[in-house]
């Protein structure tokens, strides 16, 4: 079954139609789904999505667009509800320098407090990076030593180099791969999925964002994942069954399954 390891269901876009989109997932192939946080409003919708739906696990976090008023409190908190059963994992978190607020200071100060909470409580990371490879890898390099055989997390929605990708996977990550595989103007991304082995790769959706071609300007979910199977299987050079097998299993390892 296809493991969706990043999606945002609690989004509005979602709101007429929630529940039976989600119902009709295991008839679709799909078998797992992790609802990540990304904000306090998102990070509890993520909780209470879980809660409901057996297949659906969560991830608690702080996006970096999120970090301008964020306090100390909220760090406790998010402490605390990453000691519940079907928390997986701490995100998204990171930096993104696409726009000029937040500033850097405040998302590398709660992207490093995030980092923390991750370490005290033995949670896997998904890492958000957009226009910010060299200070989120500078600061990923300060907790998680590299060569060491151990999953520390995922770099989601990837779009750096071949060359950072291998940093990444030296340092324990896994690179989440979505619908921009797909895309006319996603070679970058093609060519680290040819470098990379599949067994460091975890397939994710970002829906209702990211919708791979041909239903790109269309509302995403994980019923489009079987776009990006299809793309990772001809890039690779095998079947998609051994695509979903095979990133399933390495989602089930990210996330501790």
């Amino acid at each position: 079954m296809i493991f969706d390891t990043h999606a945002h269901y609690s989004d509005q876009r979602f709101d007429g139609d929630r529940h039976s989109l989600l119902m009709s997932m295991e008839e679709n192939g799909i078998g797992n789904i992790v609802e990540t946080g990304a904000g306090i409003k998102s990070t509890k919708d993520a909780v209470n999505l879980s809660e409901e739906y057996s297949f659906i696990y969560a991830a608690v976090g702080i996006h970096p667009y999120e970090t301008e008023n964020i306090k100390e409190e909220d760090m406790e908190w998010l402490k605390s509800l990453a000691l519940r059963e079907k928390v997986v994992a701490i995100g998204e978190i990171g930096l993104d320098y696409h726009y000029a607020v937040p500033s850097r200071q405040v998302q590398k100060k709660w992207f490093i407090r995030q980092l923390e909470i991750a370490k005290e409580t033995e949670l896997p990371v998904i890492i958000h990076s957009r226009d910010a490879a060299e200070d989120t890898l500078d600061i990923i390099k300060t907790f998680y030593p590299a060569n060491t055989g151990e999953t520390y997390g995922v770099v989601h929605c990837f779009s750096y180099s071949p060359e950072i990708a291998k940093i990444y996977i030296n340092m324990g990550f896994y690179l989440g791969i979505g619908g921009v595989l797909t895309f006319k103007n996603g070679k970058k991304l093609a060519e680290v999925v040819s470098q990379i082995p599949l067994e460091r790769l975890v397939l994710e959706t970002d829906a209702p964002y990211l919708t791979p071609e041909p239903k790109r300007n269309e509302r995403n979910s994980s019923l489009n994942l079987k776009y990006v199977v299809e793309k990772t299987a001809e890039i690779k050079g095998i079947t998609q069954q051994e695509v979903i097998d095979i990133t399933e299993k390495n989602a089930r390892k990210l996330y501790r399954l």
